[in-house]
């Protein structure tokens, strides 16, 4: 298997301390989400935000591959940290909520199905993160 793309992030405190990736492009103040005070972010809002990211360049992708060109797919995706009956710690939990236009529901839905099974995020939590999937064609 060949990389396409490496990056390295390193945390000094843990959820109470600052995380910063080797070019620098991120270097940020982290606290946990009850001590939250706009100017430190979490893991959650990071994860949130990297996989959102992801996920709507794979479903854009998608959706041109079928022929979808003027969607202009919008994805908002929630993480919820959630307590977990069969653990002691915590778990994560996932909801995608996407917006297109100029197509059906059903070639909507279709795509996003198709978008979940390409996107790295996705294959990487799958079995073990919760995800619900819901996509609304809008005007």
């Amino acid at each position: 298997m060949s990389i396409i793309y490496e990056t390295t992030a390193t945390n000094t405190g843990g959820r109470k301390g600052t995380v910063h990736t080797d070019d620098k492009a991120l270097d940020l103040q982290i606290t946990p989400p009850d001590k939250a005070d706009g100017k430190a972010t979490n893991p959650e809002q990071l994860f949130a935000a990297g996989y959102a990211s992801c996920f709507n360049g794979a479903f854009d992708l998608i959706l041109k591959r079928n022929k979808f060109r003027n969607a202009e797919p919008v994805v908002n995706l929630t993480v919820r940290l959630v307590d977990d009956s069969e653990s002691e710690s915590p778990k994560l939990e996932v909801a995608i909520h996407a917006q297109v236009k100029n197509m059906s529901q059903a070639d909507a839905e279709k795509s996003l199905q198709e978008a979940h099974a390409f996107c790295p995020y996705s294959k990487a939590i799958n079995g073990n993160v919760d995800v619900q999937l819901d996509v609304e064609v809008v005007a």
